[in-house]
């Protein structure tokens, strides 16, 4: 029997290219392929329940790399593939592609949306605005099994760098981590390869509470001054209090005008939200001559909004806009976005004397985020309340 577990028994083999094989166990070997240069490479081979062979190379033979370091690297292998693992998404990009994917079967399209626009931004790229497109990050590039928690942390810490906040930047990284997990249990990477990612924490201190409120003469300043497309979208946000995600991926046929009701798909799964009169009439206005599959908001041109399209169009709306008249009009206050609009809304419901659970089910959130967010609007009402009531 030929040698490949020691030097002298390598030097006399015969240089060939079908590897020399030593037996570990039953339907698992160790293969040394003898070059001609007197220098080899190491591969193994396994055979499943199924009687299919595989093979995996494990590395050139070097000083560092003997037989014994050939047949660690074997065995660790031989057991990924008893556990099942298929390693057919190579890369993070591949897992993350894969959880889109998932998303969508699982989700529905408005979250599949949401973590590809997370990735296309932070991980494999594309995207973005024309002529300004995002790179591929090189943990993307990154081979599953060889992803570690410091290069996790230096993408996270990145995140900041490229102006995410601290609290989309922790969305990013539960988006990141869920799409590893799915490999894992999707078997394209082992169990203790999840160790890496679990250890990595979000960024502490990043959900402090929103304080911009626009009052409804400052939600009125910001109608007035946008126009064209991004008027219709500022105006659906500050009478649902819904998502951006979930109004520009709203369908014509999610709009109900007997019922007088529109179902919205987003993070949270779908709801059936009542509308006010205002937005009954905004959305029948919308809905006008169009197919059930067509989008009810859309651009100016026609096509349907893109994540952050409007961002810049609300800024721009938001600085022209005025309250007042003549010398005493004033200004917006800095910061004014379209998630504004729906902080603006929750504050307005919960004030105008809605119970914070019809609110929550409304905008598609949790009582617990409406307690940590907006609990001291509660304590302002119920004093007023108290106030009216005789106890003694």
């Amino acid at each position: 029997m030929p040698r490949i577990d020691t030097k002298t028994g390598r030097a006399a083999l015969p240089s060939r290219r079908e590897p020399y094989w030593h037996k570990h166990a039953r339907d698992r070997h160790i293969g040394f392929r003898k070059l001609e240069d007197g220098s080899g490479t190491w591969v193994a081979r396994y055979r499943g329940e199924d009687g299919v062979r595989a093979y995996r190379a494990l590395g050139e033979l070097s000083e560092a790399f003997g037989f014994d370091q050939a047949v660690a690297a074997a065995i660790a292998w031989f057991g990924e593939r008893d556990q099942g693992i298929r390693p057919s998404a190579e890369t993070v990009a591949d897992a993350c592609r894969a959880y889109v994917t998932d998303r969508r079967k699982q989700k529905g399209e408005a979250a599949a949306n949401d973590a590809h626009r997370r990735f296309e931004r932070t991980i494999y790229g594309g995207g973005g605005k024309a002529g300004d497109r995002y790179r591929p990050h090189p943990l993307g590039c990154t081979a599953l099994a060889k992803v570690r928690r410091r290069a996790i942390v230096a993408w996270r810490d990145g995140l900041l760098e490229a102006g995410l906040s601290k609290a989309s930047a922790n969305r990013t990284l539960t988006t990141l981590r869920a799409a590893l997990n799915l490999a894992v249990r999707d078997r394209h990477v082992t169990a203790d390869s999840a160790l890496e990612w679990r250890s990595v924490k979000p960024f502490a201190g990043a959900h402090r509470r929103r304080e911009l409120y626009l009052d409804l003469e400052q939600r009125k300043a910001l109608l007035d001054a946008a126009t064209g497309a991004v008027r219709d979208l500022i105006e659906a946000a500050a009478l649902t209090g819904a998502r951006a995600g979930e109004l520009v991926s709203a369908r014509r046929s999610a709009f109900d005008e007997r019922t007088q009701s529109i179902t919205f798909s987003g993070k949270t799964g779908s709801r059936v939200v009542p509308l006010a009169p205002a937005a009954v009439t905004l959305f029948a206005r919308l809905a006008k001559s169009k197919l059930p599959t067509a989008y009810l908001l859309t651009r100016a041109d026609g096509q349907p909004w893109a994540h952050s399209d409007w961002d810049e169009l609300v800024r721009e709306a938001a600085a022209a806009a005025r309250v007042g008249k003549g010398t005493d009009a004033k200004p917006l206050p800095a910061g004014v976005c379209l998630y504004t609009l729906r902080h603006s809304w929750i504050t307005a419901a919960l004030l105008g004397g809605m119970s914070p659970l019809e609110v929550a089910r409304l905008v598609g959130t949790s009582l617990a985020m409406i307690d940590r967010n907006y609990g001291h609007l509660a304590n302002a009402t119920a004093r007023e309340r108290l106030a009216k009531l005789t106890f003694l």
